[in-house]
C-alpha cells in the first residue's frame, strides 16, 4: 500500500509499506478520506518524531476485523481516533480527559491515516471508533474531531446565549468554533485573522465582525459591542501577538481561553493586578474527548453545524506534497481532505 511519510513540511515521500494485518483485537480500515490538521503543519511540533505517517482525522470502510471484535464489522463506514483516553485515572474520572496519561502519551494507528489502510487497536477501538450515520459521508466524518474540540472549547468556557464572543484566529478551528457559537445563540461574535480570505470566511460562518488581527484589536471590540470588550475570548492560533492582544480584549468578569497555544519557550509577560481586580479567568483546552466527538456527530448529521462547504482541496495520497503545500498558505485554502485510495 501507499503511505505518506513526513520528514518535515517540504519533504513528505510517498513510499510503499506492507499492508497492515488486523489482530485477534484489531479492525483494519480502508482510509476514504483523512483531514490534514492545522497541527500537521506546525514543523516545530511535529519533525522531532520525524519520519511517521501522519494523518489523524481519517474516516472510511472497515475490511478486516480481528476474532474477538464483536461491535464491528466489515463493511462498516466508521471515523477513528488515535488518542483516547484511560476512563479510569483521576484526571479521566474529573473531566480532564485529554489531560489523562493515556490520551497523551498512546497511539493507536499503524501507520496513520495518510495511508490506504490504516490498523486501529486499544481503546481506539473501543471508544474511539464510532459509526457513521447514513446521513453523513466520509468527507463529514473527518470534521468529527476538529469539531469536536470546539466541542470541549465552548463547554470549558461555559458560554451562554447572548453572551460577546471574540475568536483569534480564522482557520479550521476558529470557524468551526464560531458555526457552534452561533448555533447555540451567542450574541455578538466578533473574529480576527490576518487573511482577509479567512476573515470573509468567518463573516459567512456567522461572525457579526471581522477585524484584520494587526489592528488594535481592544478598540475594535468596543467599537463592534456596544463600547463593552469581549466577554468571552477564545485564542485559535500561536502567534504571541494574537494571546498579547486577546488578552487587553476580555471584559470584567470575563474569561479567556487558550485553545492554541505559543511555541514552546514562548512567554507573555502578564500584569495579573488587573486579571484579579477584573475577575477575569484564564483557561486552557486540549484535544476533544469521545463524548465531544459523538456531540460532534450529532450536530453534523443534524446539520446543526455545516462543515462539508468548508472543504476547499482535495488531493490523492501521491499528491500529498502539494497538499501540505496548499494546507500552509492561508489565502488560498481552509480544509485539506486527503483520499488515499482515490
Amino acid at each position: 500500500m501507499k503511505a505518506a511519510v513526513y520528514y518535515r513540511n517540504s519533504d513528505v515521500r510517498v513510499e510503499e509499506r506492507p499492508v497492515p494485518h488486523a489482530g485477534d483485537d484489531d479492525i483494519l480500515v480502508k482510509v476514504v478520506a483523512c483531514g490534514l490538521c492545522g497541527s500537521d503543519l506546525m514543523e516545530w511540533y511535529r519533525i522531532k518524531r520525524a519520519p511517521l505517517v501522519l494523518g489523524h482525522e481519517p474516516s472510511g470502510e472497515i475490511v478486516e476485523t480481528g476474532k474477538n471484535i464483536a461491535r464491528f464489522r466489515k463493511g462498516n463506514r466508521v471515523f477513528v481516533t488515535h488518542h483516547v483516553p484511560c476512563d479510569e485515572c483521576y484526571y479521566c474520572k474529573t473531566g480532564h480527559e485529554t489531560a489523562c496519561s493515556a490520551f497523551q502519551t498512546i497511539n493507536n494507528f499503524d501507520p496513520g491515516g495518510f495511508s490506504q489502510y490504516l490498523r486501529v487497536s486499544g481503546r481506539s477501538i473501543h471508544t474511539g471508533t464510532f459509526l457513521l450515520p447514513d446521513e453523513m459521508t466520509c468527507e463529514q466524518g473527518t470534521f468529527i474531531e476538529p469539531l469536536g474540540t470546539a466541542v470541549r472549547a465552548l463547554r470549558t468556557i461555559d458560554l451562554k446565549p447572548s453572551q460577546s464572543l471574540l475568536v483569534c484566529g480564522s482557520g479550521i478551528a476558529g470557524l468551526l468554533i464560531i458555526r457552534l457559537a452561533r448555533a447555540i445563540g451567542a450574541g455578538n461574535i466578533v473574529a480576527t485573522d490576518m487573511s482577509e480570505f479567512r476573515l470573509k470566511k468567518a463573516l459567512e460562518s456567522g461572525a457579526n465582525h471581522a477585524v484584520k488581527a494587526s489592528d488594535d484589536i481592544p478598540a475594535a471590540i468596543r467599537q463592534a459591542n456596544d463600547g463593552r470588550l469581549a466577554d468571552k475570548v477564545i485564542i485559535c492560533v500561536g502567534a504571541l501577538s494574537a494571546a498579547q492582544s486577546a488578552l487587553q480584549a476580555v471584559d470584567r468578569g470575563g474569561l479567556v481561553l487558550f485553545f492554541a497555544v505559543p511555541r514552546p519557550g514562548e512567554t507573555i509577560p502578564i500584569d495579573f493586578n488587573p486579571f484579579w481586580r477584573n475577575d477575569i479567568t484564564i483557561k486552557t483546552c486540549y484535544g476533544s474527548a469521545p463524548l465531544d466527538n459523538m456531540h460532534a456527530i450529532e450536530l453534523v448529521r443534524h446539520k446543526t453545524v455545516t462543515v462539508a462547504d468548508m472543504i476547499t482541496h482535495r488531493f490523492g495520497i501521491d499528491q500529498v506534497q502539494e497538499a501540505y503545500t496548499v494546507g500552509a498558505q492561508p489565502d488560498k485554502c481552509l480544509k485539506v481532505v486527503i483520499e488515499p485510495n482515490r
